[in-house]
């Protein structure tokens, strides 16, 4: 079989045109990932407010690890066991200046966790940062890791 200058020039340029066109759906796919890991931080955002056990258990992984900015630890059952029975009345939550980043199916997500609430009568604000490790799970976006952490 004799290869001509035509022939191969076809086959290049079908090789480029394949090559854009995975670049260009991989890039597609990229920002819809990093919408819904922020979609995701919205729905734990809500659930913590709502104290939505049913929602909590959806949005985090089985081995969940919940670091506090205080040093404690929690795994996912203590977790959602002590957003069920905290004493604190939560008026207000927000996660101000998300950023997500993404490698493979795991997600990066850095935002500050600030809070308004009141236990016993008496106000408390809370301002801190948070490191969140979000893995595709089953389709879905999961809470894996969480680190809360004081701001200089």
């Amino acid at each position: 079989m004799q290869v001509s200058r035509r022939d191969l020039a076809a086959a290049g340029a079908l090789a480029l045109g394949v090559s854009s066109l995975l670049h260009r759906t991989a890039a597609r796919a990229e920002p819809a990932d990093e919408a819904a890991v922020s979609q995701g931080v919205e729905a734990l955002r809500k659930a913590l407010l709502d104290k939505d056990k049913t929602r909590l258990e959806q949005l985090t992984a089985d081995q969940l690890s919940y670091g506090h900015s205080d040093g404690r630890v929690q795994t996912k059952a203590e977790f959602i066991d002590g957003v069920m029975t905290g004493k604190a009345v939560v008026k207000s939550l927000t996660f101000p200046d998300l950023k997500v980043g993404l490698a493979g199916n795991a997600a990066i997500a850095r935002h500050i966790y600030a809070s308004e609430s009141e236990t016993d009568g008496k106000p408390n604000s809370v301002r801190i940062g948070v490191l969140a490790v979000w893995q595709k799970q089953d389709g879905s976006w999961k809470l894996l890791a969480r680190q809360g952490y004081k701001l200089a």
